[in-house]
């Protein structure tokens, strides 16, 4: 079922008075249960493109429909709601909080997201998505005494730990070595689907594409190719 949908959006910065077309009408729809990969060279609009989907920035024109709701004509705030509520973020690097534990992390971002859950609910699901992530064995542990990769995990876990319907992963293995990297991709890819969530990933580790369901090159603010 397709969840999200980007209709004709189109970015364009302003620097002095020369204008560019970051974004050059692009159409795209987003499934369910799906991993999409936005790759091209550096410039092409697709980290601008994921921001917009992701609410985090405006489009110029276009809009931005989120399970029928369009995004585009929302005010910050009815925004912000959408994003804390059913959007899950993961970027390159992890940005843990430094002091605060493993579980901590999760809690915060439980309360972020104003979970209707009770504490003892919330310690539950805390244990039950870390030991999905591999990483219960280090609930208690804090940011400076984790790898890369637990880093990563950690990250990825406090991305979902609220059930979004969405996830937005920007470069989520370019700090990481090929084998973590690989463990990471193989994470997302079994909470994609073990979840359900849309998943919309940037990348440009050709590598990582064994484990998306789709693959759409992005040239010059415009699709070039899309390969399911």
């Amino acid at each position: 079922m397709t969840l999200f949908k980007i209709d004709e959006v189109r970015k364009t910065f302003t620097n002095g008075e020369v204008e560019e077309e970051i974004l050059k009408g692009i159409d795209l729809s987003l499934k369910e249960g799906e991993i999409t990969a936005l790759v091209g060279a550096s410039g092409s609009g697709k980290s601008t493109l994921l921001t917009i989907a992701a609410g985090l920035q405006p489009a110029t024109d276009g809009y931005v429909i989120f399970e029928g709701k369009n995004l585009s004509i929302m005010n910050a705030e009815e925004v912000r709601k959408v994003r804390a509520s059913e959007f899950g973020f993961v970027f390159q690097f992890a940005h843990l909080v430094p002091f605060l534990t493993v579980e901590e992390q999760l809690l915060l971002m439980l309360d972020v997201s104003e979970s209707k859950l009770k504490k003892q609910e919330q310690k539950n699901e805390i244990d039950r998505l870390l030991k999905l992530v591999g990483m219960d064995h280090r609930k208690n542990s804090y940011p400076s005494s984790l790898s890369g990769g637990e880093k990563q995990r950690v990250a990825i876990a406090r991305a979902i730990i609220h059930k979004p319907k969405v996830l937005f992963a920007d470069e989520p293995t370019a700090s990481l070595d090929s084998q973590r990297s690989k463990e990471v991709m193989l994470l997302i890819k079994d909470l994609t689907k073990t979840l359900n969530i849309t998943t919309l990933m940037v990348t440009h580790d050709e590598e990582m594409l064994a484990y998306t369901d789709r693959i759409i090159k992005m040239s010059d603010g415009v699709i070039l190719q899309d390969v399911i």
